[in-house]
């Protein structure tokens, strides 16, 4: 049993957002982000490119100065790293923080 729970502890899953609201990942919205990280076990890293910031921090998120449109790769690693990326993927491209997305042109 010791080995399948290993096994469990060390999936990783992968996913690409892109912050689709106007105002982007302020510090409301960041906040959301690293309060939804926060319910879950598994390590959450959150990366733009060159900067790769823990996901359940605050601090490092807001480094991201993720405008609209950018993208951002987050990665979970842990028992509930499938459960943590949906919800992730969920509140940035679905719920999009509970702000509006920026009016089409």
């Amino acid at each position: 049993m010791q080995a399948e729970e290993d096994t469990l502890e060390k999936d990783t899953y992968e996913v690409e957002l892109e912050i689709k609201n106007s105002e982007g990942l302020h510090m409301r919205p960041a906040m959301m982000f690293v309060d939804a990280a926060n319910r879950f076990e598994s390590e959450i890293n959150v990366s733009n490119g060159d900067t790769n910031v823990n996901g359940k921090s605050i601090m490092q998120i807001s480094m991201l100065a993720a405008t609209c449109g950018t993208k951002l790769k987050v990665t979970a690693r842990g028992p509930d790293a499938r459960e943590a990326v949906a919800a992730l993927q969920k509140l940035v491209e679905e719920k999009h923080f509970d702000e509006p997305k920026p009016k089409k042109k």
